[in-house]
């Protein structure tokens, strides 16, 4: 019987995994180990190598191979998005049934989408399966049980395949992915398999009347198949044996079924019905004979239908006499559908482990992105109410002078608060510090603003040169803009900018701060002795140490200290909350399928920061009170006090040194925090430079690759329609000779004919000779040299078949006279003008991109700096390439000015 068809496998390029995806992996999961990733990365890489060398193998081992690197393809989707946009990685596929033809058209596709190399994964897997399944032992249960197998999983592949190719090839696929091919791949792998089955069925001798009905399902399937093989847009796409051997098939399996059915019929002693059948059967045997050719292999089949027929003839003409009924007449034989398409599993390999399994899914990650957003503004949020509450309470004392007024009575020498203060601070690096702080900012700041600028600079380089590229080529030019594939990094850029805009005014307000508190700064940061001496001398108030307002506002002082350490470990305990929310994802992900970030995150944040929020009022709620009892007390202190005026001078330097104190810590926090924001932004600006970097890259290896696609579709459309012939070669309908043969490979290597000999000038030109009189028309050119007597002056005394001399007449400007011809070249022989392609401007350099998905939280910078948000995922889109513009023809139709002309004479009227 005829050998099974089998689907021939798609070819795939190399492609370098390790680099992007580790790429990807640095920047996206910033908390993964290297030992997490890079043994795991290089084993991929060795996969899918493996998997392109053991495509050829028509073994079961093979499809293991294929099996394990689809699984681990699948596996990396919700970890390692390769898109566009994201982990950047062309890969390129080959149409399976392209045989190379020179004007084949676009038969590679070339797209850096992980969902594409699934697809094209699938298609290898079942065309694998089909060519294993036709070569096992069609003579052994084993082979036939294998063979059908591997067909129905072939189908189904190739059915789910038809069902998804268009959602996960955003492109136009090649002709073998094309929805129809595999539908009709589909059917007649089905086919197949119901083929498989009736083999086994007859091998087994199964009943007659079930081998019949396998049969008549096989011719159906194989009808089924014809009918979507021979789809206009598709039937120029198969081997040339396919169709008729498909043809050939359904009428045979036909032809299969009405033997069996008369041998039932024969049992029952219907001999007229079995006649009929087994003439039906060598029709239809007959017809797959001439319909398929030399793919005919039911030969042996043929002759035991026309034996048995002839067997039958006879003894129903010499004993039984039943009647031949007409084989429309006869009941249908019916159908047994035994081969089905079976459904894609979700793990093709039964030993299949991820070699990523450390890293968490993308969905999980980007919720933890999420969660730590949501944390970081409980966290900033309560810290900044604790924060804003103690700096009223400071501004509160120092308005009134406390404690220092209740410590300097005697006004003799310095306060002990403000003594211990201007220590503290001369340990914190006093004044000194803070300048150095200040001064380090501005360096900071520009270093982040030039990394941002040269990163928005090579997306601006990158997408001009796509632009160009795009005008240049039209819709040759198939790649996604670049405006679309770098929207999103161009929105994290602009977020980026305004990060640093707004932290630019920050550092503006903390100098102006500083300017204004220097002086106290400063003097609170020089040894005691000069702080003493700083002060205005005050009046005597000892007596007032023990007076009751006194004793109050020292109580009350103790009482501010007491908040002051409980909003300390408020503020620890807020910071220092953990949680472990990446075990409550996952297990939202694998029992829902998706994860609800939002509802998780909240309830949990309400469990552990719902008492801290609680304690942060509390505290607050306590202050409000605290404040009031210090004013009323204040107020009775400073009724019982002897006024003067040099008591307030020294008060009111007081105040001054305590206000410098205050403004000092705040300062200082908010320039730590401040190096630390530029410090940190600064490898955050590095990754994003980074993905560019290797964004433009890739584009610039897809650029290139697109190019030499371009260049061989230039190069290898059909020749354009030949310009107008002019008027001085040839008449009205006269039709163009043939171009000239070209031997060389390309147009540079052509080596240009003789130079003709100068045209004859013909009469009424400026010093032609006058024309004799004779049969020559007047105006004509004399006969040329060494012409048989009476030729025509320039008339073809041998034309070549087919060709007709012109008319004189369609000379004019050559003095009747056709353009003289090229040595070597017969008579009558025109050149031909060849358009001109102009050289196809090379574009320039490009960069790479690995996609980053999330924004880090931004470290808080004090008050008015910059705080995180929660991070923005826009649509995912696109970039592109460089080249000028090639000159524009002048002549459309001929070769362009300072070309050289390659292989063809010059105009006659240049040979002067």
């Amino acid at each position: 019987m005829a050998a099974f068809l089998a689907v021939p496998l798609k070819k795939t390029y190399d492609v370098d995994l390790v680099k992007p995806l580790r790429n990807f992996i640095q920047n996206t999961f910033s908390s993964a180990e290297p030992d997490d990733y890079n043994n795991a990365l290089s084993e991929f890489n060795k996969l899918r190598n493996l998997m392109i060398n053991k495509s050829v193998d028509k073994h079961e081992s093979a499809l293991e191979v294929l099996y394990r690197y689809y699984d681990q393809v699948v596996s990396i989707e919700s970890k390692l998005p390769i898109t566009e946009n994201q982990v950047r990685v062309q890969f390129k596929w080959r149409d399976a049934f392209d045989e190379g033809g020179f004007l084949a058209g676009k038969r590679t596709l070339a797209i850096a989408s992980g969902l594409y190399e699934k697809i094209c994964m699938l298609f290898n897997i079942a065309a694998l399966q089909t060519q294993i399944g036709a070569v096992q032992n069609q003579d052994s249960d084993d082979g036939l049980k294998t063979c059908a197998k591997l067909f129905q999983q072939s189908s189904g592949i190739f059915a789910h395949m038809k069902d998804i190719v268009l959602s996960h090839v955003q492109q136009d696929p090649t002709p073998d992915l094309n929805p129809d091919t595999l539908g009709a791949l589909s059917a007649l792998m089905l086919a197949q398999a119901q083929e498989a089955i009736y083999r086994k069925a007859t091998s087994d001798r199964m009943k007659d009347a079930m081998v019949a009905k396998l049969a008549y399902q096989c011719s159906e399937l194989y009808a089924d198949a014809m009918k979507l093989m021979q789809l206009h847009s598709i039937k120029e796409l198969w081997p040339k044996e396919w169709i008729p051997c498909v043809v050939m098939k359904q009428a045979a399996f036909h032809g299969l079924a009405e033997f069996y059915q008369s041998n039932v019929a024969k049992a029952n002693k219907s001999y007229g019905e079995q006649i009929a059948r087994l003439k039906h059967a060598q029709e239809l045997l007959s017809a797959a004979q001439s319909r398929g050719g030399q793919t005919f292999c039911f030969r042996n089949e043929q002759g035991k239908v026309q034996r048995e027929m002839d067997e039958a003839v006879k003894d129903n003409n010499f004993i039984y006499h039943d009647k031949v009924p007409d084989v429309k007449t006869l009941p249908i034989i019916g159908k047994a559908a035994v081969a089905k398409p079976l459904p894609v599993p979700q793990k093709f390999s039964t030993n299949f482990t991820d070699l990523f399994e450390k890293l968490v899914p993308l969905a999980v990650h980007d919720a933890m992105t999420a969660f730590e957003n949501r944390k970081a503004q409980i966290v900033n949020m309560e810290i900044g109410r604790l924060r804003e509450s103690t700096n009223l309470l400071n501004g509160v004392l120092t308005s009134l002078n406390l404690p220092a007024s209740i410590e300097d009575l005697a006004g003799e020498k310095v306060p002990q608060s403000l003594t211990e203060k201007a220590q503290q601070m001369q340990e914190q690096g006093g004044a000194s510090y803070i300048s150095k702080l200040m001064n380090e900012l501005p360096a900071l700041l520009t270093r982040n603003r030039e990394i941002l600028d040269a990163t928005v600079a090579e997306m601006d380089s990158e997408e001009k040169s796509d632009t160009q590229l795009r005008e240049q080529f039209k819709e040759k030019w198939t790649r996604t803009q670049s405006a679309q594939l770098t929207k999103p990094i161009r929105e994290e850029a602009t977020k980026y900018s305004t990060i640093l805009s707004t932290a630019t005014q920050a550092d503006a307000v903390v100098r102006e701060k500083f300017d204004k508190h220097k002086e106290g700064i400063v003097l609170l940061s020089k040894p005691l002795t000069e702080l003493e001496a700083s002060l205005p001398a005050g009046s005597g108030g000892s007596s007032l140490q023990t007076s009751p307002p006194v004793k109050e506002l020292r109580s009350l002082m103790q009482q501010v200290e007491t908040i002051k350490a409980e909003r300390e470990a408020i503020e620890s305990s807020i910071k220092d909350a953990s949680f472990d929310m990446v075990s409550s994802f996952m297990s939202a992900l694998a029992s829902e399928g998706l994860v609800n970030e939002e509802s998780i995150s909240v309830e949990e944040l309400d469990r552990v920061y719902g008492p801290l929020r609680e304690q942060v009022s509390d505290s607050i709620h306590r202050q409000e009170n605290l404040q009031a009892r210090i004013q009323n007390a204040n107020t009775d202190f400073s009724n019982a006090r002897s006024s003067n005026q040099s008591a307030a001078a020294r008060e009111a330097k007081l105040k001054e040194l305590q206000a410098a104190y205050n403004m000092y810590i705040e300062l200082k926090g908010n320039l730590e925090e401040g190096t630390k924001f530029y410090n940190d932004l600064t490898p955050l600006l590095v990754k994003l430079q980074s993905r560019v970097m290797d964004f433009c890259f890739a584009r610039k290896t897809e650029k290139d690759e697109l190019m030499q696609d371009v260049q061989k579709q230039i190069a290898n459309t059909k020749s354009q329609p030949a310009p107008p012939t002019p008027t001085y070669q040839g008449g009205p309908g006269q039709s163009a000779p043939p171009a000239a043969p070209d031997s060389s490979s390309s147009g540079a290597n052509r080596v240009p004919p003789p130079r003709p000999p100068p045209p004859t000038l013909g009469v009424g030109q400026p010093g032609a000779p006058s024309a004799p009189p004779g049969p020559a028309a007047a105006g004509s050119a004399p006969p040329p040299a060494g012409a048989p007597p009476g030729t025509a002056p320039h008339q073809n005394p041998y034309p070549a078949p087919g060709y007709q001399q012109p008319p004189a007449q369609n000379y004019a400007g050559y003095g009747g006279a056709p353009p003289p011809q090229a040595a070597g070249q017969p008579q009558g022989w025109q050149a031909p003008y060849p358009q001109y392609q102009p050289p196809i401007a090379m574009p320039g350099s490009y960069n790479p991109y690995n996609p980053y998905m999330g924004y880090p939280q931004q470290p808080t910078y004090g008050q008015g700096y910059p705080q995180q948000q929660p991070p923005q995922y826009p649509g995912q889109q696109p970039p592109a390439g460089y080249g000028a513009q090639p000159p524009q023809g002048q002549y459309p139709g001929y070769p362009q000015p300072g070309y050289p002309q390659q292989g063809y004479p010059p105009p006659a009227q240049q040979w002067r």
